[in-house]
């Protein structure tokens, strides 16, 4: 046998004999109710769960490899719900635990997500004193979806320490998406960029253009005004969802993972401007009111992994961005996502939550393990 024939035989043999890649592995939550609504760790309706006394004080003892991490603490949980109950779910010695709660109750915090005057059935974006929203439905966009003017802005001022009770001053301000465009129903996000909370949205020009905008103050100096500072060229394939937003590259700096039509893209921004990162086809985003994607850290070395479903939704994929958009695994699931995606822990114990089209909630352990 020659030698290269004598070199295909051994590597023949090697890939034959190496342990094949651990494939995600999926069960389903035993729930008395059928769920149609999730919210995931650090929302506003998981962090007013987690502090509103709904939940046992005594709670089980997490294992080392459960540990969130501090800026999670705010709030390790998910919310689901449905018309017939909800749960808060959280994670313990590997497996996802569910405390039975009223919709009800659950139904009453998430009504706070939609301000008065907002366009109905969006959410807003809070960071400290400041919160956002959209406002003046419009059916601009040319094919009758939901569709907002404007983003409305609302800052609480500080207030001088004072024996009398004083109302808390509060400066609103409305920003409008553009020329030709209007703000999609998908949920605003804060980011901080130069030491200064800025806003992201997703906007449309007509009907089958997308873009990415962020929201800011026009300058550093206090009570700048705000507006649009930044946008991406146009992306077709309809409405484009915020999938993520984290230092997904591990590069030290804040990437935005958007979803337009099918197509996944890695947007970085500096000096004033976004640039596509990288990009790849076959996936789907969120419908403004659903959130289909979830971020988590599954190697422990602070860089995030992306979890979202397939364009077609049969199977939930978790991409990696180090290096290039690229996919490390992908799960199969036994009814389309539906109606949410969340994440809970890190490390070998992380899960994931899927929320199917049928009303149960998936749960897939990323390295395999069936717990």
């Amino acid at each position: 046998m020659s030698e290269r024939g004598s070199a295909a035989l051994l590597l023949a043999v090697l890939l034959s004999t190496a342990p094949a890649a651990a494939e995600p592995a999926v069960t389903i939550l035993d729930l008395p109710f059928k769920a149609k609504e999730m919210r995931g760790p650090g929302s506003e309706v998981a962090t007013a769960v987690a502090t509103s006394g709904l939940l046992p004080l005594a709670r089980p003892k997490a294992s080392a490899a459960d540990t969130v991490p501090p800026e999670d603490e705010e709030a390790p949980l998910a919310v689901v719900w449905g018309d017939e109950g909800g749960a808060a779910l959280t994670l313990a010695e590997g497996q996802v635990r569910a405390t039975l709660l009223g919709a009800e109750a659950i139904e009453g915090l998430a009504a706070a997500e939609t301000p008065r005057g907002a366009l109905p059935g969006s959410h807003r974006a809070l960071s400290g004193p400041l919160s956002a929203y959209l406002t003046g439905p419009t059916r601009a966009s040319g094919d009758g979806a939901p569709a907002a003017a404007g983003l409305t802005i609302r800052e609480r001022q500080p207030v001088a320490v004072s024996a009398d009770p004083k109302p808390v001053p509060v400066s609103t301000t409305t920003v409008p998406a553009g020329p030709d465009a209007v703000f999609t129903r998908e949920r605003p996000r804060t980011i901080r960029i130069g030491g200064q909370t800025a806003i992201l949205a997703s906007t449309r020009q007509g009907t089958d253009a997308a873009s990415l905008v962020l929201v800011g103050r026009q300058g550093a100096a206090p009570g700048a005004a705000w507006a649009v500072i930044a946008r991406t060229p146009p992306q077709p394939g309809g409405p484009l969802s915020i999938a993520g937003v984290a230092d997904f590259a591990g590069a030290g700096q804040m990437q935005v993972a958007t979803v337009a039509g099918t197509t996944l893209q890695l947007w970085s921004y500096a000096n004033g401007a976004f640039a596509l990162a990288g990009e790849r086809a076959g996936y789907a985003g969120g419908d403004g009111e659903t959130a289909l994607a979830a971020s988590l850290d599954i190697d422990r070395d602070g860089i995030p992994e992306l979890a979202l479903p397939s364009a077609e939704r049969t199977s939930l994929a978790i991409l990696a961005f180090k290096g290039g958009v690229a996919e490390r695994a992908r799960a199969a699931l036994s009814a389309p996502a539906g109606f949410g995606v969340a994440a809970l822990g890190r490390g070998e114990a992380a899960r994931l939550l899927v929320g199917l089209a049928d009303g149960r909630v998936a749960v897939v352990a990323p390295d395999g393990a069936k717990r």
